[in-house]
């Protein structure tokens, strides 16, 4: 009974890791669509990259390939996420939002 739960969590804890570098496809989706990163947290994701990093570290040292293979993904869509924000915020500046005023 035991293995059976034990093989069941970590199944789960395996497809979480893909599914957690899914969740950052919305972002990388709006940021593309908007052109703008107003309103998006560079701190938060940049934060996110350096933990997964060293998850993906840590993964290496305790030989957990499927740990090492999830957070990859993580990183890859988590930095798109990032570039995003940095490129929409500080280096492509000609693309910034412009607010537009309803005449009465």
């Amino acid at each position: 009974m035991f293995f059976l739960i034990k093989y069941f969590i970590n199944a789960v804890f395996e497809i979480g890791l893909f599914i957690n570098a899914l969740l950052y496809i919305p972002q990388i989706i709006t940021l593309w669509q908007k052109k703008h990163a107003d309103d998006v947290s560079l701190i938060t994701f940049a934060g996110f990259n350096i933990i997964n990093l060293f998850a993906i570290l840590h993964g290496f040292v305790v030989n957990d390939k499927w740990l090492v293979i999830g957070l990859s993904f993580s990183v890859v869509t988590n930095t798109t996420v990032t570039f995003l924000i940095i490129w929409y915020r500080y280096i492509n500046t000609k693309n910034t939002r412009v607010i537009k005023f309803k005449k009465y």
